[in-house]
């Protein structure tokens, strides 16, 4: 599995961002996919899962702005993010790991893709 997230850029407040996160190997369908982001100086923290079988969790702080969602003809992750906030800055990683469970921790994914950066700024 090698994942590849894209998608980030700078944005003002309000605005949105669609991230996206594909695998060469076209096996993310076998996989619960996540979305965590890291700001400077902070630890890396969950966002959104997609589970394998397609249903999905967000954390608090972005329910009702992000949703993350899965295409499985495409072999695409997206996160879609609206409502952006300067507190939403961060680089965002997508995480991908076998079975169902929207696993919330950094330690229980095995596969990870670069970073994008997304930056909310006026």
């Amino acid at each position: 599995v090698q994942l590849q997230a894209s998608g980030g850029g700078l944005v003002q407040p309000g605005g949105s961002l669609r991230l996206s996160c594909t695998d060469s190997g076209r096996a993310l369908s076998r996989y619960s996919v996540a979305w965590f982001r890291q700001a400077p100086g902070k630890e890396r923290e969950i966002v959104a899962v997609n589970r394998q079988s397609g249903s999905a969790y967000h954390t608090d702080s972005v329910k009702g702005r992000f949703t993350c969602s899965r295409d499985r003809a495409k072999n695409m992750v997206y996160l879609q993010m609206n409502s952006l906030t300067i507190g939403d800055t961060a680089v965002y990683y997508c995480a991908a790991r076998a079975g169902n469970r929207a696993a919330m921790t950094v330690a229980e994914y095995d596969y990870w893709g670069q970073g994008t950066q997304v930056t909310v700024s006026s």
